[in-house]
């Protein structure tokens, strides 16, 4: 069976994740998104999860948020290390939301505005501080603050999920996801 399976740190990837794979995916190949208690709870199980998961043709994503790890490369290195041993590191991928997961909904504020009801929302996109959303300090703070405390963490996932573009590259964390999601799915709809 031809399979992308998601481990994510919380509910609120897997809510994203559950309404953006069924755009994103092509026909035949499904998903299944793993969340687990937070990001020790993730690093902790992930290899166990990898390696006794069922289906040999599947493919793995690793999603966690950056939060405040100084080194996203290095935050990176160490997840997929924790790949290491599964027997299926070949098969896995890790991306990290720099800074946090709102940080894909900043760099589509047309989404934001669509899923939330916020007339005029989208004309801010084109202020300093949303050109480049992935170098803010506090993604999830300044996206409630934007929306005047109308945005929640799992329903706002779900929501925006809905909207965003997925061709949407002014966050480049956000961009590299879809990159991953769409090479690893090709690789399964031609094996």
């Amino acid at each position: 069976m031809k399979e992308l399976v998601f481990l994510v740190e919380g509910q609120a990837e897997k809510d994203l994740l559950d309404v953006l794979l069924p755009r994103a995916l092509p026909d035949g190949v499904r998903h299944r998104v793993i969340p687990f208690e937070g990001k020790q709870d993730l690093e902790k199980q992930m290899g166990r999860r990898i390696r006794g998961y069922q289906n040999p043709a599947a493919r793995f994503i690793v999603l966690r948020d950056q939060d405040s790890h100084a080194d996203c490369k290095a935050l990176k290195a160490g997840l997929l290390a924790r790949c290491e041993g599964t027997g299926r590191e070949a098969h896995c991928l890790v991306r990290i939301a720099c800074t946090e997961l709102e940080t894909f909904y900043l760099a589509d504020l047309a989404a934001v505005e669509r899923a939330l009801e916020m007339p005029g929302l989208a004309r801010q996109q084109g202020s300093r501080k949303f050109r480049r959303p992935d170098a803010l300090g506090s993604p999830s703070r300044e996206l409630k603050t934007l929306t005047k405390l109308r945005y929640e963490k799992r329903a706002g996932s779900r929501l925006i999920g809905q909207q965003l573009d997925l061709d949407n590259e002014r966050s480049p964390s956000f961009r590299h996801l879809v990159a991953a999601i769409r090479r690893l799915s090709a690789e399964l709809d031609s094996a």
